[in-house]
């Protein structure tokens, strides 16, 4: 059976509402087909509440479907392309992709990706890796502007105890913003309410 051509049309639509109702339409009723359209499209849409019912869609369909497409997108040389593949993993929420989580995706050069690379790897982490995975986030501290701090610390708190040993380095660190933010994040480990520093 061959994928409606029409829907594959409507998905690059120069209205974004043709593109979302499209893209609606793909994830009420799934089809293994889109897949590469999807992914494809994912990397590439400019509006936000596009790429976020692209994710729903994609995340409609059996993980064996998707997972090796997304996987290589994480290797794209397109920030959003590889974002976007990190945000739709983090969805899908299986386990198997945790070694395509690389060091390289958590210490990427584009603030977003390194955002979402982030996130998806706090949730995704197999059990006993927090505390390396919290050393790795941990040489990130000082980078990036507020928003971009307050995401890593959200991400090692996530982590729980272990972050504790991890934040000594920047806590003695020579440089004052990376001092700040460990400083910061530590009190964000103790009152998770309270904390604004980050």
């Amino acid at each position: 059976m061959y994928p409606d051509t029409r829907l594959i049309d409507a998905l690059s639509a120069g209205s974004s509402s043709t593109r979302l109702q499209a893209a609606l339409a793909v994830g009420t009723h799934p089809d293994p087909a889109l897949v590469d359209v999807l992914v494809a499209r994912s990397a590439v849409e400019p509006d936000f509440f596009v790429r976020d019912m692209l994710t729903w869609a994609l995340t409609r369909l059996p993980p064996e479907i998707t997972l090796p497409g997304l996987r290589a997108e994480l290797r794209s040389g397109r920030a959003q392309a590889r974002s976007q593949a990190l945000h739709t993993l983090s969805k899908i929420g299986d386990s198997s992709v945790w070694p395509a989580i690389t060091r390289s995706l958590l210490r990427d050069a584009d603030d977003e990706v390194a955002r979402t690379a982030w996130r998806t790897a706090v949730l995704l982490v197999p059990d006993g890796e927090q505390g390396g995975l919290a050393v790795e986030l941990a040489t990130q501290l000082g980078r990036g502007d507020r928003s971009v701090r307050r995401s890593l610390s959200r991400a090692l708190v996530a982590l729980g105890d272990v972050v504790v040993a991890a934040l000594q380095p920047g806590l003695a660190s020579a440089d004052p913003s990376v001092r700040a933010h460990a400083r910061a994040t530590e009190a964000l480990l103790r009152d998770p309410a309270g904390a604004t520093g980050c």
